[in-house]
Formats: structure tokens, sequence, C-alpha cells
């Protein structure tokens, strides 16, 4: 019975007792930072001062106080500003890295059975894949680039290009899911074409090839920078404008083209022509946009015109699967926005500062 009562009395104090969530655990450190200013002097003294010096010297602490406080707030402040910036320009360092980009030319260089369309499909199909097993953008991203870093150098016969495009999303889901799917849900997407030992063959050979550096810039984490900076001051995020972008981004994807363009010049002409999209009659790029990417409206030219291209559908694919996934409400719809049918000459022009 005391064996009882003692259980039930621990269940009690367990079910009282309330589970630290990690919101919590972040705010713990604010209150300890947040101390009342410091007393130069102990209670003995005060009591001995007159009421006009007591207040005085109150309002003398205080001010330096406040002083003190603004000047931590604003050296925080900086530090913040700062962050983005070294992320930026360590992803632009990392992008430049040979190994990490993928060839230009390989479809003429490199593979002699696999052709454009076969790559499209493949990542159109890899774009479906993601949705149903609801993984995270940056997946896909990663999976895509480990595909043309692949294909870049080795050659592939067009029955194994199935089996590289589950291979390297099983890969780039272990990198940044939290529970990735498992070896037989890639065999299952494939409807079994592809067994489990070949599946687990086939990463093995990818992450040889890849030298285990399964890390790697990709233009989704370019958008992610670029569309903080754009949205710096606004009280609440635009998800009309973040959702475009990502549209954008995951139709230059499907575009075998666009790998002449690095991750960040295609992120920034997604920023560009999401802008222009939304507002057309206002200049798409600003001196912020420009000051923090590097990038001048006349760079942004090229791949801005290729993706407005693909954003009209102006060369006839029937690739649905990006236009679908922006179809859905959760995404504000935004397969349905078009820009104009052409981008001002004057908007790549230099700009004013």
């Amino acid at each position: 019975m005391g064996d009882s009562d003692n259980g039930q009395e621990n269940s009690t104090l367990s079910s009282s007792r309330k589970r630290v969530v990690l919101g919590e655990i972040t705010n713990f450190s604010n209150v300890v930072c947040e101390r009342p200013f410091k007393r130069k002097y102990g209670k003995d003294s005060q009591l001995q001062l007159t009421t006009q010096e007591r207040n005085n010297r109150l309002k003398k602490e205080n001010e330096e106080g406040i002083k003190q406080e603004e000047s931590n707030e604003s050296s925080s402040a900086s530090r913040k500003c700062g962050y983005p910036s070294s992320i930026y320009e360590n992803l632009r360092s990392l992008e430049m890295e040979d190994k990490r980009r993928p060839l230009a030319n390989y479809m003429e260089k490199v593979q002699t059975d696999i052709s454009l369309n076969m790559r499209e499909i493949l990542v159109d199909w890899l774009v479906e894949v993601a949705e149903e097993y609801k993984l995270v953008s940056d997946t896909l991203y990663v999976a895509v680039a480990y595909v043309d870093r692949f294909l870049s150098f080795q050659a592939l016969t067009r029955n194994k290009l199935q089996l590289l495009g589950v291979c390297c999303m099983l890969i780039a889901s272990k990198y940044e899911e939290i529970i990735p799917p498992r070896v037989e849900d890639f065999c299952y997407v494939t409807d079994n074409t592809y067994t489990k030992e070949e599946v687990v063959e086939m990463e093995e050979g990818v992450l040889k090839f890849l030298n285990f550096e399964v890390s790697t810039p990709t233009i989704k984490n370019f958008l992610r920078v670029f569309t903080g900076v754009t949205q710096q001051n606004c009280k609440k995020p635009d998800l009309q404008f973040e959702f475009l972008g990502c549209y954008l981004a995951e139709l230059s994807l499907l575009d075998y083209s666009c790998l002449r363009y690095l991750p960040s010049l295609i992120a920034a002409s997604a920023i560009f022509l999401s802008r222009f999209t939304i507002q057309p009659e206002i200049h798409p790029w600003n001196m912020v946009l420009q000051s923090f990417s590097g990038y001048k409206p006349s760079d942004l030219k090229e791949c801005v015109l290729a993706i407005h291209d693909l954003h009209l559908n102006r060369r006839g694919r029937s690739l649905p699967a990006v236009r679908e996934k922006y179809m859905q409400r959760k995404f504000k719809l935004v397969a349905k926005l078009s820009s104009p049918s052409e981008v001002p000459a004057r908007y790549f022009e230099a700009i004013d500062e």
C-alpha cells in the first residue's frame, strides 16, 4: 500500500511539473541580462545625503545607465546586422569552389545516354517526391545539386538516372531532415524498380564521389538571406513575395541552361523578378540589395530574362510539378501570378544612390 501511495504521489508531482519548452529556455538568458543599474554607494551613505544631492546623483546615474544601455543595444544591433553579411560572404566563397560547382556543359562533354529532357523529367519528379514526403525545400535543392555534380564527371546510362535521383535525395534528406525517409521509402517511390541493395550501393558511390563533403551552398540559402535583407524593415513577413521567390527559384532547377549561373545570381534574379511581378511600376532593385549582394542590375539581366521566360512558360514545357505545388493555398497561389510580358530595359541600367 505504501508503495502504491508513493507511486501516486510521484505521479502527481510529475504531472504538476511544467515541461520547459525551447522558447522558455532561450528566454531565460534575457531575464538574466536585464539587470537593474548597479548603485555605486551603500545604503548608509545614501541616507546621509540631502534630498537634492540624492536626487541629482540618482538622475545622473540613471542618465549614465540609459546611455550605456543604448550603447549596448546599438552594439548588439550592429552585430546582428553583421551576421547576414558574414554568412553571405562565406556562402559566396564556398559557391566559387570548383568541387561544389557542376559543369555547365556536362550533357555535351560527359553524358552520352542522357538528354536534357531526361534531366528535366527527373528534377520534376524529385519535386513530387519532396512534396509526397513533406521534405523541406533545402533537401530538394541539395539533391539536385548532387545530381548535377555527379553527372558532371560520371557518365551514366538512362536506366540508372532515376536511381541516382533517389540516392541523391536520400543523402540530402539525411543531411537536412530531422526524420528522413527510409531506404525502403525511396524504393517504393520508384515502384520498386530498384532494390534496397542497389539504392545503398549507389548511395555509397555518390558519397565517395562527393568525398563525403555533403554541405553545399544552394539557391535556397541565398534566397533566404536576400529575402531577409529585402524585408528587414517590414513589420511582418510578406509571404506572397517569399513564396513567389521560391517558386521562381524552383523553376530554375528544371532548366539545364541555368547551371551556368552561380546560385547567388539565380537567387538575386528571383528576388528581382518577384519584386517586378508584384509591383512592376517600381524599380525591382535598390542600393541596399546591390550593396549587400554585390550584384548590379546589369549583372542580373541575362539570368532574370531566362527565369522570366520560364515563368511565362515561353518554352512550352509541360512539366507540371513545380507549378502544381505553388498552386496550393499554403503557398498563396503564387503560381497564378503573372508578370508583364517584358521587363523594361531601364530596370537593368545603373541605379542612382
